[in-house]
């Protein structure tokens, strides 16, 4: 589906309800498996948390994930310690190029049957669940957090709970303290300290109810609206000052790109209060995002949008998620007349001197480059290339996008 997308008149004083964030909902999906007591309220209507609970309901040997990152790492711990099943764990042909190793190296140290189908690395995989009986792993902490969450997920269950050793730099710390923090609310008592993660053993839960908070990656694209707009306000629900989110960092980083987010009954507004000055760098130096690598794609743009420059790091991660994201970035921005360079983990943006007008911007598959790009709308004519991608973790992206008044056309 291609969606033309034109310039549309200012957005006042609107209002929207943003989904749970997937983040959390698929660290809760799969403890309410293992504690089936738990109840969750404002879960994600994302294909990857409903791929999530299709997974863990099926009785099927085979279980495809489609593009799920996040269902393929958390199910691979799950499955490998559900005893006297067999799984056969599957997704499409960009999350087969997806490396798993890590991951399936730390759950045989553990004692885990796990073997590659295909190409050793990589899914498919094939795991003969057993009760793991060991309590200490090592693994790698540079590549990607939802590893370690995996392993988080999991631990309770385990007979002697789990130590956790990171080894080097830890990526996206704040989404190991979100799993830390479901686990506690569900009553797990566990640490983080020194690089050590100490998960002790829970058999049962009491019933409890836990609210998801809503996504704050998808918050994200607002944030940009009201960057790119003249004079912008929007109210979004539902969200807490004290986040679990890393991408939560949003509202400290677009302060230098003029917007307000101020906080009240579990709701942010977005305000333009200033007009950030063209031809210059947007954050005096190198933005780090290392612990909210997700909105690197929409501060990009906002900043290209602007007129102004940009260098962000900690961006390694971007390479292996749905597609290779610096460089598919690099390709759509310089499309648009902009200039970038990438390394294995930074994005510099030069500042634009245009903005083309009328270009189809490919998704590459991956739903953060057609949001990411959409508020662009306000500034030049454009047009989304495999729009419908955008169900992967935001289905109702494009209905709230004519509700601020877009006119959005299938071509």
């Amino acid at each position: 589906m291609k969606l033309d997308l034109t310039q549309i008149a200012d957005i006042s004083n609107e209002k929207l309800q943003i989904t749970g964030s997937k983040s959390e909902a698929n660290r809760l999906l799969i403890l309410q498996a293992l504690y089936p007591k738990i109840a969750i309220e404002n879960l994600s209507n994302s294909d990857d948390s409903q791929v999530m609970q299709e997974a863990i309901a099926s009785t099927d040997e085979l279980v495809d994930i489609h593009h799920a990152g996040t269902a393929m790492r958390f199910l691979t711990s799950y499955f490998a310690t559900r005893a006297n099943r067999k799984t056969v764990l599957t997704g499409s042909a960009r999350m087969q190029q997806r490396p798993i190793k890590i991951l399936v190296d730390a759950l045989k140290d553990l004692g885990a049957d796990i073997a590659y189908q295909k190409e050793e690395g990589y899914p498919p995989i094939v795991l003969k669940g057993k009760k793991l009986s060991k309590s200490k792993v090592s693994l790698k902490a540079n590549v990607s957090s939802q590893y370690i969450s995996s392993l988080m997920l999991v631990a309770p269950s385990l007979e002697n709970g789990l130590e956790i050793t990171l080894e080097g730099k830890v990526t996206s710390v704040p989404y190991i303290k979100m799993t830390l923090s479901l686990l506690k609310e569900i009553g797990v008592t566990g640490s983080f300290e020194n690089n050590v993660i100490k998960i002790a053993p829970k058999v049962t839960s009491n019933a409890s109810t836990i609210v998801v908070e809503s996504d704050w990656s998808s918050a994200s694209y607002f944030y940009s609206l009201v960057a790119l707009s003249k004079n912008a306000k929007i109210e979004l629900g539902s969200y807490k000052k004290s986040s679990y989110q890393g991408d939560a960092a949003l509202a400290e980083v677009y302060k230098n790109l003029g917007v307000k987010t101020s906080y009240e009954n579990n709701k942010i507004t977005l305000e333009k209060i200033t007009e950030v000055s063209p031809n210059k760098d947007a954050f005096d130096g190198v933005l780090d995002l290392a612990n909210s690598p997700d909105i690197a794609q929409t501060i990009a743009v906002t900043c290209f949008g602007l007129c102004v420059s940009c260098h962000l790091t900690g961006l390694h991660t971007l390479k292996i998620k749905e597609t290779d994201r610096l460089e598919a970035l690099k390709a759509e921005i310089e499309k648009l007349g902009g200039s970038v360079s990438i390394t294995e983990n930074a994005l510099k943006l030069e500042v634009a001197s245009k903005i083309k007008s009328g270009v189809a911007i490919d998704t590459y598959q991956d739903h953060r480059m057609a949001m990411a790009f959409a508020p662009l709308a306000l500034r030049t004519s454009l047009v989304i290339n495999e729009a419908e991608v955008v169900s992967k973790s935001y289905p109702d992206f494009w209905s709230d996008m004519k509700k601020l008044g877009f006119k959005i056309a299938e071509l």
